[in-house]
């Protein structure tokens, strides 16, 4: 297990629970079953470690793209590009951050709502069922600091995900500008914009032992 999106001094972070050897479970039926078992946000396996190839799973669906599985996968396997339904995802080891470059538009729809401060975003009650909630704030807008958090409303088990790559590629891409985003009880995640549309989102990734 992995968690990824981690604070400073690595506290916090999205679990994430990787299967290195995809084919050991091939079917997508025995996958799902399997994600839903373990109950993580996400989960996600690896089909092929050197081409990158990666299959990810909430404990109800199969998604195309996700955010932190790739950061995830990205310092697991080093590897120059991940291959996901979605398309082909760009990565990077930078010191202690692991990048991805991807495109918003690759991520479910969600709703980014903005609130009038960091203590309203932290004061918020997991909404009703039905609509996948991305809430924000401005911290230091002028330093380009968010506060977040996220709810995917889905019925899952997953009231509030911890941290979420996808969402904050969809807030740079929105806002235009790079951001140093704090979500959940601690995460930190760091996006900046890209020519044509991309957009990349790196973070600290440890090992669960």
């Amino acid at each position: 297990m992995l968690r990824v999106f981690c604070g400073p001094g690595g506290g916090r972070g999205n679990a994430l629970a990787v299967v290195r050897d995809g084919s050991l479970m091939p079917e997508r039926d025995d996958r799902q079953a399997f994600a839903a078992q373990l109950g993580f946000s996400e989960t996600v396996f690896v089909d092929d470690p050197e081409r990158g190839v990666i299959d990810i799973y909430t404990p109800g669906a199969r998604l195309p793209f996700a955010g932190y599985p790739c950061v995830g996968a990205a310092w697991l396997l080093d590897v120059p590009e991940l291959v996901t339904p979605a398309g082909v995802v760009g990565t990077r080891l930078d010191g202690e951050f692991s990048w991805i470059e991807a495109r918003p538009e690759w991520a479910l729809p969600r709703t980014l709502r903005q609130y009038g401060s960091a203590a309203e975003v932290d004061a918020l009650e997991v909404p009703p069922l039905g609509e996948w909630l991305y809430a924000w704030a401005w911290q230091d807008e002028a330093a380009g600091r968010v506060r977040a958090r996220g709810f995917p409303g889905r019925g899952d088990g997953i009231d509030e995900d911890e941290a979420t790559g996808a969402a904050a590629l969809q807030l740079t891409a929105q806002l235009g500008r790079a951001l140093n985003i704090t979500q959940g009880t601690g995460s930190q995640l760091l996006t900046a914009p890209q020519p044509e549309g991309w957009v990349e989102v790196g973070g600290r990734v440890f090992l669960e032992h």
